[in-house]
């Protein structure tokens, strides 16, 4: 079980350093995966009557050749700490009711693109 709190609080710290807009409405994707299709359905069935934005399953390839199907649970909200990691939690405990790994949240930089400047290192 990752630190969600920890991660959030990181993540929603590196995009305000790096200028995006505290004010903006944010997409936040919530990351599942699967072997088997029929767990990763259902389980977005439930999501989408939770109210989340449910993407289309796509099948991927990991670099040893397995494989597994994967989709996101999206919700607009705003970059708040509490209810991000409040949902991280629960997706994380309906994905393991439903025998599927979470793999956590991400999401965009909100504002001007053109303050945005990645350092050599980044």
């Amino acid at each position: 079980m990752e630190n969600w709190q920890e991660f959030t609080e990181d993540t929603i710290s590196a995009l305000l350093e790096d200028g995006s807009d505290p004010d903006a409405l944010y997409t936040v994707e919530h990351h599942f995966y699967d072997k088997d299709f029929n767990k990763l359905e259902k389980l977005a069935v439930e999501l989408f009557k939770l109210g989340y934005e449910v993407t289309d399953a796509e099948e991927v390839e990991f670099e040893d050749g397995a494989s597994a199907w994967v989709f996101d649970a999206i919700r607009e909200q705003s970059l708040e700490i509490a209810p991000i990691v409040a949902d991280a939690m629960k997706l994380e405990q309906l994905a393991h009711k439903h025998g599927v790994e979470y793999d956590g949240w991400g999401t965009y930089f909100e504002g001007d693109e053109e303050d945005f400047e990645l350092d050599d290192e980044e």
